[in-house]
């Protein structure tokens, strides 16, 4: 994978483990280890640009999704057909650590543990999934889950 990250918030996080969660999710979900994907980490200013400009609502969001290509697990759209999906520009994630921190003190979890879910959730957004209906949110935020069960896994010192 190539993965690339660009932090312009002036906080500083663990933008190895960011990376290092992206290629176990984009792993995990069967894309092609040829793709490419870039994480911005911006400040609340800029995320509430963007979350005004591309999703008409105000005030700074935490995670933002842009899709590149229509790149599915699998290849084609989900489920469409057997084997690793081609390689592709997938998008970018955009993600807001001081948004993050205010929501990871709310859940009672690390600002670190709230990074990566919201990573993995515009990740999942990325390639395709959402969360409008109920049956949709269902299956992301299960995968969701699931892939962040797996990281843990991974990242448990032996």
């Amino acid at each position: 994978m190539s993965i690339e990250i660009n932090n312009e918030s002036g906080v500083g996080i663990d933008e190895e483990s960011i990376v290092a969660l992206a290629t176990h999710v984009l792993g995990e979900m069967g894309i092609n280890p040829l793709a490419e994907l870039s994480i911005v980490v911006v400040d609340e200013d800029a995320m509430a640009e963007l979350h005004e400009k591309w999703m008409g609502e105000p005030g700074p969001t935490d995670v933002l999704a842009f899709p590149m290509d229509e790149l599915r697990p699998g290849g084609g759209a989900r489920g469409e057909s057997e084997g690793p999906a081609d390689p592709a520009l997938l998008g970018d994630v955009v993600l807001c650590p001081q948004v993050a921190a205010r929501q990871a003190e709310e859940a009672g979890h690390s600002t670190a543990d709230e990074l990566e879910l919201l990573c993995t959730h515009g990740i999942l957004h990325l390639l395709g999934y959402d969360h409008a209906e109920p049956e949709e949110h269902r299956e992301m935020f299960g995968l969701q889950s699931r892939l962040l069960e797996s990281w843990q896994e991974v990242r448990k010192p032996r």
